[in-house]
């Protein structure tokens, strides 16, 4: 009974993850606007290819919520109704989320394929809480956390809709970044939980302390990064198109963010370190430092080598696996189970 619910756990656990790397595309890509609207895009459940299809036309039946691009505005059908020869206001509202009007198929589908596998990890999360209540006379608190990562979701999905209607402002991005990380951590201690045994680890207080840390180094870094970017994306927006140009006079943050990336390296040196004297045990030590080394070099690859492609969407959804680990060698370090 266990073993299939954790089965499905973990699918939920992947398809969370997916939905971390499609973001980091879109990011990437600068496709967050891609679909001006929400939880439609440009007022359809499956997107246009062409612009021309976003263009009034005579003659034409328009479905009530449709969306046009008229004099650079976005325009929403009142009802369904056919369109007489001439363009007649009384048909259409203004869009009044926001004022951006852009539409360009590459970025319009990315972001698409974004909300649907934030649409499959929904469903996928939502059957684990229906099946979660198998536990409910011998462990509530698996159907609690299943519903918190339902809610938890939920929650992300609204902020991702904040993101759009505030046309990418940093702090809700960064948010939405810091929300999917703790769906993550929410899915793991689910798993954890789930489980019949649970094979702890040799305890050291110290060690969990810096373990702690380590994780908390990691959001934080995740959101300076988020705050990089978005210096890139305002560099890129003034008309600045040459990449070897965006970091020419960066600012603060991005000094603050390589500088605290020697701070979490000698720290998971620290515990990598710790975790062989003392014979701890936590193997998954050793990937956490293989992903970080991993993530320094895709930083220093953006920032000498110019963002070779793939490099950005990479240093984000490899802090987000380090996160993962980390918090699960927490909740593998137990004081009661000490050897």
């Amino acid at each position: 009974m266990n073993q299939s619910f954790i089965r499905i756990a973990k699918v939920a656990l992947v398809l969370v993850y997916l939905v971390i790397i499609a973001g980091a595309t879109v990011r990437m890509t600068g496709s967050g606007m891609g679909c001006p609207d929400w939880p439609k895009c440009f007022g359809y459940y499956i997107p246009p290819t062409d612009e021309q299809e976003l263009l009034w036309e005579p003659h034409h039946e328009y479905e009530k919520g449709q969306v046009i691009i008229k004099d650079e505005k976005l325009w929403v059908a009142k009802t369904t109704f056919t369109s007489s020869e001439t363009y007649n206001d009384a048909n259409w509202n203004a869009y009044t989320k926001h004022d951006y009007a852009v539409f360009n198929v590459y970025h319009t589908w990315t972001e698409y394929i974004n909300r649907l596998c934030g649409a499959l990890a929904g469903i996928a999360c939502f059957v684990m809480a229906i099946a979660s209540f198998r536990f409910w006379k011998t462990k509530k608190a698996v159907v609690l956390w299943s519903w918190i990562v339902v809610f938890l979701l939920g929650f992300n999905a609204w902020l991702g809709a904040t993101v759009v209607f505030s046309v990418l402002n940093p702090i809700k991005i960064t948010t939405h970044m810091i929300a999917a990380l703790l769906n993550v951590a929410a899915l793991l201690y689910v798993i954890h939980l789930a489980k019949d045994q649970h094979h702890y680890k040799k305890y050291d207080a110290v060690f969990k302390t810096f373990l702690w840390i380590s994780m908390l180094f990691t959001l934080i870094q995740v959101g300076l990064g988020t705050q990089v970017r978005e210096f890139i994306d305002h560099q890129v927006k003034s008309g600045i198109g040459n990449e070897y140009l965006w970091l020419q006079h960066p600012d603060i943050t991005f000094y603050i963010h390589r500088t605290f990336s020697f701070v979490i390296f000698f720290t998971n040196l620290y515990l990598v370190l710790r975790n062989k004297r003392l014979g701890l045990g936590f193997r998954k030590m050793n990937w956490v430092f293989g992903l970080l080394l991993l993530e320094l070099a895709t930083g220093i690859l953006m920032y000498y080598a110019h963002f070779p492609f793939g490099t950005q969407a990479a240093h984000l959804v490899l802090a987000a696996l380090m996160f993962g680990l980390q918090f699960y060698m927490i909740l593998e370090a137990k004081k009661e189970n000490k050897a």
